[in-house]
C-alpha cells in the first residue's frame, strides 16, 4: 500500500502513526479515514433553498454593511459567484465598486 502525499506540501515521506498519517516535513497530522473516503460535494443553498453553483448570478436580499468601511452592499445588487467554499462565509465573489468579498449564502437569492 502506498501512503498518500500530504496535499499542502506534497511530501512523499508521510508515515502512519496510529489512526493518523503524519507529514515529517511540515509536522501536520490528518486522519487515515479522511484519506480513504472521497470528499463530499459542497452544497450551498441561498435564502430560499435554491442550490447555488460557481458562476451563478445572485442578488442580495438585505443591505449588508461592510466591516471596516462605510460602504454598504444594497438590496438588489447583482453579483456573480466566483467560488463556493465551506465555512461561515461560503460565497466568494467580486462586487463592482467594492472588490472581492465573501458573503453568507443566507443573504442572497439566485437571480
Amino acid at each position: 500500500m502506498t501512503l498518500p502525499k500530504y496535499p499542502s506540501c506534497s511530501s512523499e515521506y508521510t508515515y502512519e502513526d496510529g489512526d493518523n498519517f503524519v507529514c515529517p516535513e511540515c509536522a501536520h497530522e490528518w486522519p487515515q479515514v479522511a484519506a480513504e473516503t472521497e470528499p463530499e460535494e459542497l452544497i450551498v443553498r441561498d435564502a430560499f433553498g435554491n442550490e447555488l453553483k460557481a458562476g451563478d448570478a445572485i442578488t442580495v436580499v438585505k443591505d449588508l454593511k461592510i466591516k471596516g468601511s462605510s460602504s454598504v452592499v444594497k438590496v438588489g445588487t447583482k453579483i456573480r459567484i466566483t467560488r463556493l467554499t465551506s465555512g461561515d462565509h461560503n460565497i466568494d465573489c467580486r462586487i463592482d465598486g467594492i472588490g472581492a468579498m465573501q458573503l453568507k449564502s443566507e443573504f442572497v437569492k439566485k437571480a
